[in-house]
């Protein structure tokens, strides 16, 4: 475990002059960045986004979001935000410590009584984010799976350090199986899924279900997760000065995220380091290929695999982490959502029998 997370705002320099190494024998990550990814980026400096690693807490969580991009764009483009054929509910769920707040989203003219369910945790590196922030990448997996999504708004840090986040994942899961009929949700037919912070919280739910038994999810999507809180893996290398995060707004992150430094070590966070994953439920990765996270996101896919679990590992080029809900404009994102939402639907299919071998070919 190395203590990179804890080290003081001069460690910047240093990662400047090693990103520039980097840069030097792999080329600039960000050169490699699709020319739509480029355009919500730059649209987010365009409004005053700044860097993570220079703000507090509570700037972070209030600075231009891509959702604010995304609409300039489309107004820019003369485009209206289309209608997406779902509808979205706030509710109360109940938390660990206290109620939390919640969004259902339902997929218009849902028939049946027992539809399938994912439960579903924003990203923000455990730091940021909200219902809203999130909001398009629930809706798109509601829209193209058919699936209820829950949305569940879990506490933050550093008002809330860690594990107060995995507390509420893992009571959001049990409220989730105590109310699935109210929801007209299939208690066969759970999943859970989420982004960087939110992919760890689905992983650990996934875990702990099938630890203590009762309602086990069937699938789990873990879009680009925070697996480990090792900086000096491959991508964590090349991605030093990667917009929106890098390693500098990863360390940021870390150091709201811990009261001390031993709880970095959890294995919790280090997923990585597991060896117990063995009939853990099957599962998506969703990886970005300009992001400090995808070595480790492919560490994962590796250690499940190891364990005889069902893996599905894609790699997105020329995106960066917070890529999933961007289908209004950025192409990557629609074949993510859709290589998300064929996993869903075989994780949610009935199981049949094998059909007899076809030899017409």
């Amino acid at each position: 475990m190395t203590d990179s997370h804890l080290q003081p705002a001069n460690q910047n320099r240093a990662d400047d002059s090693i990103g520039r190494i980097a840069e030097l024998i792999g080329g600039d990550p960000m050169s490699r960045m699709d020319a739509d990814m480029k355009h919500v980026l730059d649209g987010l400096a365009e409004m005053g986004a700044r860097p993570l690693e220079l703000l507090s807490p509570e700037m972070a969580r209030r600075q231009p979001r891509s959702t604010e991009a995304i609409s300039a764009i489309l107004g820019r483009q003369g485009r209206e935000r289309p209608e997406d054929g779902v509808e979205a509910e706030d509710i109360t769920i109940t938390g660990a410590e206290g109620d939390l707040p919640g969004r259902v989203y339902r997929p218009l003219g849902l028939l049946s009584r027992l539809n399938p369910v994912v439960l579903y945790f924003h990203g923000g590196g455990f730091v940021t984010g909200d219902l809203d922030s999130h909001d398009a990448s629930a809706r798109a997996i509601a829209r193209r799976s058919g699936a209820i999504v829950v949305s569940v708004a879990y506490r933050l840090a550093p008002e809330h350090q860690f594990p107060a986040a995995h507390d509420d994942a893992w009571a959001a899961w049990r409220w989730l199986t105590t109310e699935i009929k109210t929801l007209t949700g299939d208690p066969q037919r759970l999943a859970v899924a989420g982004e960087d912070a939110g992919g760890n919280l689905a992983a650990n739910v996934a875990l702990r279900a099938r630890d203590e038994g009762g309602a086990q999810p069937v699938h789990q999507l873990l879009i680009h997760p925070i697996a480990g809180t090792n900086m000096t893996t491959a991508s964590y290398g090349q991605m030093l000065r990667a917009r929106p995060i890098g390693l500098p707004a990863m360390r940021w992150r870390f150091r709201q995220i811990f009261s001390e430094e031993a709880e970095a070590g959890d294995e919790r966070i280090n997923l990585v380091a597991r060896g117990d994953w063995a009939a853990v439920a099957s599962a998506t990765l969703i990886l970005a290929e300009i992001d400090p996270l995808r070595s480790e996101g492919e560490a994962l896919a590796d250690a499940l695999e190891q364990a005889g679990v069902a893996v599905n590992c894609w790699t997105y080029a020329g995106v960066t982490q917070g890529f999933f809900g961007l289908g209004l404009v950025v192409t990557k994102a629609l074949f993510a959502q859709s290589d998300a939402a064929d996993a869903l639907g075989k994780a949610f299919a009935p199981a049949r029998p094998s059909p007899a071998p076809n030899h017409h070919h």
